[in-house]
């Protein structure tokens, strides 16, 4: 049985928790934390992971000083990238009934997308 994981850094935080009932993952900056049920979780992990590949894709495509914005959408979750290819922030807006949203800035998006890749949640950010 999966037990209750938590990964944090400077301003940011993810966890997972599959034994709970209604709100399995969470996501947190520095001054915010908001609870996701397991589709917007999944959701949140495999849609950032994808945005983060796309915008390091786009460093061999774009000159330095250009900025760019890739967002993506699914029934759960609106997630965006903003900045340049190799530092960008990240946002996010859930689109189910309760709302809410976030974000982080670039210093911490790495660190971030790094634990998205690595257990326990790459099971959700590879699908």
């Amino acid at each position: 049985m999966m037990m209750r994981q938590v990964r944090s850094g400077d301003g940011w935080r993810l966890g997972w928790d599959p034994n709970a009932e209604t709100f399995c993952g969470l996501v947190a900056g520095q001054h915010w934390a908001m609870e996701l049920t397991v589709a917007e979780f999944k959701d949140f992990c495999r849609v950032a992971y994808k945005l983060s590949k796309e915008m390091t894709s786009m460093a061999e495509l774009l000159m330095d000083e250009e900025r760019i914005i890739c967002e993506q959408e699914t029934d759960t979750i609106w997630i965006e990238a903003e900045g340049f290819a190799t530092s960008y922030s990240l946002r996010f807006i859930l689109l189910t009934g309760r709302r809410g949203e976030g974000e982080w800035p670039a210093e911490v998006v790495g660190q971030l997308m790094d634990a998205i890749a690595h257990p326990p949640f790459a099971q959700f950010s590879l699908s």
